[in-house]
């Protein structure tokens, strides 16, 4: 599904990302239509340069990748074409490659519509999603969470998990997190077992 640029400050994509990974179906830069990292994909939509009459954002599972271009399935039946440049910018738990991409794997892409249909990527977030939950249970490797009535396997990644209290910066050191603590979750979906990595964890925001 494409989504012409709105002022609904991103509202319509947070929708898709904080219900990722529960489901099973739904998944939810240096450029001219706004940031690469993971925050950029729930931030407001930024303003266009004017040079560039709208933005178009994709949402759904991979089905099939050909080339350069990946094939969606959006939530709601739809189906969409995603080209990949060289320019593209690819985040999957990290800064990555579109060689990490793969037929299954959730994804919410940003780009420039095409005369054919098909959306030129400016970025892709893959399998990123953002939950509120509760921490239920923490062990070495993993933090078992809760958000509404699922229960989730939050994996811990020494390279790439980190914590933030009470909005400060973040650290690596996870030593301060409770169980029965609220806590923000950013993260990858993890397709073949519905756990997520966990990339930052914020409790006390």
């Amino acid at each position: 599904m494409t989504y012409r640029q709105n002022g609904d400050g991103g509202l319509g994509r947070r929708r898709f990302l904080t219900t990722a990974a529960l489901g099973g179906a739904t998944i939810v830069g240096a450029t001219a239509l706004g940031g690469i990292d993971a925050d950029a994909a729930f931030a407001a939509e930024p303003s266009l340069d004017p040079a560039i009459p709208e933005s178009s954002f994709v949402e759904g599972r991979i089905t099939a990748i050909t080339g350069s271009v990946l094939q969606v399935a959006g939530s709601y039946g739809d189906h969409s074409r995603v080209q990949m440049t060289n320019a593209t910018s690819v985040w999957k738990v990290r800064p990555t490659t579109a060689a990490e991409i793969e037929v299954g794997d959730g994804l919410y892409a940003r780009g420039v519509p095409m005369p054919d249909g098909t959306v030129a990527a400016d970025a892709v977030w893959v399998n990123i999603v953002n939950l509120d939950t509760t921490i239920r249970g923490i062990a070495k490797d993993r933090l078992h969470l809760s958000h509404g009535q699922h229960e989730i396997v939050g994996r811990v990644r020494p390279d790439t998990t980190n914590a933030s209290y009470a909005g400060r910066a973040l650290t690596p050191d996870l030593s301060r997190l409770r169980i029965g603590q609220s806590a923000q979750v950013l993260g990858a979906w993890r397709p073949s077992d519905n756990s997520v990595d966990v990339v930052r964890v914020s409790v006390g925001h």
